[in-house]
């Protein structure tokens, strides 16, 4: 830090001194052509040491981002002619921007990496990508200074040899207009005059060619890909999507709605998993196990002992009626109403633009569109532990059918959808125990806050095993054990039945993606318009993560609905719309409820980003007092000294509820100081979003004024 002062300071120093001593009134095209005969007959007599001293002045002038660079130019084509003067100016002006470049990376770009990391993440990625195109188009356009694209430029993580390279022949086609300009110098009554506008034109259009170039590149990359293949001359669908559940449905909804001719495929039930596995069930079953948790806890509400056993069985018939009820928000009758046309059968892709349907009534139906969205969501992930298989086990989509609570259960994985099952399980009466071969569960959140999961875990009766491994399944003697290590030794764990949590995977097989050679890792691999390497086919959702929520999904579905519906109109306004990440939230749904937002602070430790950490406990808010809740925290994390939010944990409950004001705030650049100025109604448990804003206030109050306010105060009182 101190070398970093110390330059910092002789850098202002020359700069400072540049003026102080009206050095650049030698920088003036009138001095220029003043002293051009004198220039030219010192550069006879010293030739070497005015082409070195030249190239010194210019280097540094240009390092120092110090107006001159170009008279200096001009002075180059009077002094030492096109051909010489092009080839110093070149050398000299790359030399002193990439100085330039480093003097603003060495002493800036940590900090704004600290206090910006995340933002300037995705600048970086786009600089690693395509830096150098984006660079070499700036410097085709005179127009743009280029001592701002300098400075800017080095505080991303371009390598400096990319950018003296790229600078050094971006420049050159200026450099020459100059130098040349520079030989003509007793013609020249203002640098005005260099540049005509018939000039600027020309290189605007210089500029704008790499943006061409880039567009038929693009397009005949499209082309080497479709190439083996016929489009159709016209096609029966504008858009097909293969998939019904959230993502699929919201794009059909959306291509619907602008009257776009949308075909939907489903083979399994509309909805998804989220309405038939996932979601809707779960939390059914989350709140019938919270109402046998709260019949356990009658005497802290003043009643006497209530002895209600569940049954699991009619407990399961009430998810399944939940399911049932919410099924035609999600039916093919709904979707048909709203202009959609459903297809119930198996989708596999023959070509870009043709989808193959096995309906269910055993007839087969071959539709062409233009494009086509993929929205064919993800399944369970199944680890190859020996012995699984022929033990038997559960997964988040089968356990359903379950109508007998296990007397044993072991639950595999410690994320949220382990964690969920296991407390409903346990409160619903089985002997629970979880496995996690993590240091903790729920991993993704800060540590406090899954140590405040495991502590409820525990108190309610659940063996919560973390940092172990599941090695196998063994059945000894009728019994099923799972065999586990953890510190080094084996242990074993019998039980009943096992649900296997331990995260889910995209579906990739089964409708013609190998074949047609869409790209795939762990999913399908889209660009920043969810586009594959087919330009037409677009994916959403859980296939293409990266991020496997419903209402993820949902959001996802607009951008490849928009983009591949509107292409052309979108051109005019400069091109697709780029998916928008930024603010995703997610909850989890056991007791404690935990929802967040953004960064935590384990993820801002993780990326260096610079925060501050501003807590409440839910334990001092009179409703949830009031409602014996007391219990939680909300957990904010701030730019250093401003309010701006980085991110936010709720931990409580409703924190799945709560949390939506922080998305809001965070969305729309709300600073903690208006959620202050925001009136919560009294006793809620949303009035702890305005504590925590009061506590940071608090945090940051300005004293020196108050200490000025209480000698006023003193003053009045006489």
């Amino acid at each position: 830090m101190a070398k970093r002062i110390v330059l910092l300071l002789l850098l202002a120093s020359l700069v400072g001194a540049f003026f102080a001593l009206g050095l650049d009134r030698y920088f003036s095209l009138e001095y220029l052509q003043s002293q051009r005969g004198a220039l030219v007959a010192y550069r006879d007599a010293q030739p070497v040491l005015v082409t070195a001293g030249f190239f010194g002045i210019y280097v540094l002038v240009t390092a120092l981002s110090i107006p001159g660079a170009a008279v200096l130019t001009l002075a180059a084509g009077a002094i030492f002619g096109v051909i010489w003067g092009t080839v110093l100016v070149s050398f000299a002006s790359t030399a002193g921007a990439t100085g330039a470049f480093l003097f603003a990376r060495y002493l800036f770009r940590d900090g704004i990496e600290r206090r910006y990391g995340d933002r300037l993440k995705a600048i970086n990625a786009g600089i690693a990508r395509d830096g150098a195109f984006y660079l070499f188009t700036l410097r085709l356009v005179p127009a743009i200074p280029f001592f701002l694209i300098n400075l800017l430029l080095g505080l991303t993580q371009m390598s400096a040899r990319t950018f003296f390279w790229v600078s050094q022949l971006g420049m050159l086609a200026g450099t020459v207009v100059y130098v040349n300009a520079g030989t003509q110098l007793a013609q020249l009554t203002s640098l005005r005059g260099i540049l005509s506008p018939g000039l600027v034109g020309a290189f605007v259009l210089l500029g704008i060619f790499p943006l061409i170039a880039r567009k038929l590149v693009d397009t005949i990359k499209a082309r080497r890909v479709y190439a083996p293949y016929r489009r159709p001359a016209r096609f029966d669908r504008n858009m097909i999507v293969i998939g019904g559940g959230s993502g699929g449905l919201v794009s059909a909804y959306i291509a619907a709605t602008v009257k776009a001719k949308v075909t939907l495929v489903e083979k399994h039930k509309m909805g998804g998993d989220c309405l038939n596995t996932g979601c809707v069930p779960s939390k059914a079953l989350i709140r019938s196990a919270k109402f046998a948790s709260h019949l356990q806890r009658a005497g802290e509400f003043g009643f006497g002992n209530v002895s209600v056993k569940p049954d699991f069985a009619r407990v399961m018939e009430r998810v399944q009626s939940v399911v049932r009820t919410v099924e035609p928000h999600d039916s093919v009758e709904r979707f048909t109403e709203l202009g959609v046309e459903v297809r119930e059968g198996a989708a596999r892709l023959v070509d870009p633009w043709t989808v193959e349907i096995a309906l269910h009534d055993g007839r087969t139906e071959r539709l062409t569109a233009r494009s086509i969205v993929i929205a064919a969501g993800a399944q369970p992930f199944v680890p190859p532990i020996p012995g699984l298989a022929e033990a038997g086990y559960l997964t988040s989509d089968t356990l359903w059918e379950l109508r007998e609570l296990p007397r044993r259960l072991v639950v595999l994985g410690g994320g949220p959808i382990g964690s969920e099952l296991t407390q409903a399980f346990a409160r619903l009466g089985a002997q629970v125990t979880q496995v996690e071969m993590l240091p903790r569960i729920l991993l993704r959140e800060d540590p406090e806050v899954s140590e405040a999961v495991r502590r409820r875990f525990v108190a309610e009766g659940i063996d919560v095993r973390v940092d172990t491994k599941a090695k196998a399944v063994v059945i000894e003697n009728g019994e099923k054990l799972l065999v586990c290590e953890h510190a080094g030794a084996e242990t074993r764990i019998p039980f009943d039945q096992i649900i296997v949590a331990v995260g889910r995977v995209a579906r990739l097989k089964g409708y013609g993606l190998e074949e047609l050679g869409v790209k795939t890792t762990r999913s399908i691999e889209v660009n920043e318009f969810l586009q594959t390497n087919f330009p037409n086919i677009y994916a959403v959702g859980d296939a293409a993560g990266p991020y496997q929520f419903t209402h993820t999904a949902s959001h996802m579905a607009w951008y490849a609905a928009v983009n591949s519906l509107f292409e052309p109109l979108l051109a005019l306004r400069g091109g697709k719309f780029k998916v928008d990440y930024s603010v995703i939230p997610w909850a989890t749904f056991t007791e404690p409820e935990v929802a967040r937002v953004g960064l935590n602070e384990t993820e801002a430790k993780e990326r260096n980003i610079p925060y501050e950490v501003t807590t409440f406990d839910i334990e001092e808010l009179d409703r949830a007092i009031a409602d014996g809740e007391a219990h939680g925290l909300v957990k904010v994390l701030t730019v250093p000294g401003k309010d701006r939010i980085l991110g936010v944990t709720l931990v409580g409950e409703h924190a799945g509820d709560l949390i939506a004001e922080y998305v809001l705030a965070m969305r729309h650049g709300i600073g903690l100081s208006k959620i202050l100025g925001t009136i919560h109604i009294y006793p809620t448990l949303a009035e702890s979003s305005k504590y925590v804003a009061g506590q940071w206030k608090a945090a940051h109050k300005p004293e020196r004024l108050l200490r000025w306010v209480e000698r006023f105060h003193a003053w009045r009182r006489g």
